[in-house]
């Protein structure tokens, strides 16, 4: 564990050691694996752990780390534990970071604590900025579709934003591809692009081939996918058919024992025998297949271990998926597994 008194320089070698991909038809280029603080990275967590995570992940060539205003627990720590790495370590490369955060969902009390309203996105803002002790994040995202605010209102405040230098980039998550054409339009007006959307994607969760993939592509919106790995799902860690003590199944986070099904375990050790067969963990083989998507321009991942991290990145080393691995795989990731 690295201690937090070392001066961190970091690795020379680091550009060397992933790709960058055009966000869409912007100039910003993305790694095609980015780390997101969705969890592990609460004020339950180590800050040291957390510590040693992000500067790996900066050493192996991740430049994009992803946050949100509501992201711990509780509320808001994953900013400032993220804020106090930056401060400590990484000031220094400030201009090499893309870092992006997000206001939609709940928040704080009261009425203005959550939505898509002009008054919650950029107050939210300015405090996820206090938080973070950043003078602008690089991309701010509407974090969901509001149906009770006009969406010429929402994309009105990403403007602003943008306009304001507090974002450099405006994006979207959750929307549907109608959202997303609405979304893109209304910013237009404003004179100012979309640059991204955030939806979940992963071997059990397909829905964004339904129109949205397709919809990004035409328009010329970058995509960075959140869950690849299914929220643990579709790693290696419930093969056994139990939860670990631990995960965040055994927690009762975001699902129960009850996923388990044999359903899922079937399909699970299908894709795992797949897996096995290229010489890749679990998590390697669902990364290596979500970033086959034309539409996809990086993947978000979490990590609760350096570790963890190593292994995800490695997927970015393996081979590419063939016509028949493909279709071995079509049969067992099927949408809605393991819900």
């Amino acid at each position: 564990m690295r201690s937090p008194f070392t001066p961190y320089v970091a690795d020379d070698a680091r550009y060397s050691k992933l790709d960058y991909v055009r966000t869409g038809r912007s100039g910003l280029r993305l790694p095609r694996i980015s780390l997101g603080l969705w969890n592990n990275f609460g004020t339950d967590r180590a800050l040291e752990t957390q510590r040693d995570i992000v500067l790996r992940a900066f050493d192996r060539g991740v430049t994009h780390f992803d946050l949100a205003n509501n992201y711990g627990p509780p509320y808001g720590s994953a900013e400032e534990q993220f804020g106090r790495i930056v401060a400590a370590n990484l000031r220094p490369y400030r201009d090499e970071l893309v870092v992006s955060s997000k206001a939609g969902y709940d928040m704080w009390p009261g009425p203005y604590g959550d939505g898509g309203s002009r008054k919650y996105l950029l107050s939210s803002l300015d405090a996820s900025l206090g938080r973070l002790g950043l003078d602008y994040v690089d991309v701010f995202y509407s974090h969901r579709p509001d149906p009770e605010t006009p969406i010429e209102e929402t994309m009105g405040a990403l403007a602003t934003a943008v306009r304001q230098g507090k974002a450099l980039y405006a994006g979207i998550s959750n929307y549907s591809p109608e959202q997303t054409v609405a979304a893109a339009d209304a910013l237009a007006a404003e004179g100012v692009p979309l640059l991204i959307h955030q939806p979940r994607y992963n071997m059990f969760d397909r829905k964004p081939e339904n129109g949205l993939f397709d919809t990004l592509l035409k328009r010329g919106v970058g995509s960075i996918v959140f869950s690849p790995l299914a929220g643990g799902l579709l790693t290696g860690r419930y093969l056994s058919g139990e939860a670990p003590a631990g995960s965040r199944m055994a927690e009762g986070r975001w699902f129960t024992e009850e996923a388990l099904s044999e359903t899922y375990l079937e399909r699970v050790r299908g894709l795992n025998g797949i897996a096995e067969a290229r010489g890749q963990s679990l998590a390697q083989l669902a990364l290596t297949w979500v970033l086959r998507q034309p539409a996809v321009t990086s993947a978000l991942i979490g990590a609760s271990s350096v570790a963890q991290l190593d292994d995800s990145l490695d997927a970015l080393h393996s081979a590419a998926l063939t016509d028949d691995e493909l279709a071995a795989i079509e049969p067992l990731a099927v949408d809605g597994t393991g819900r």
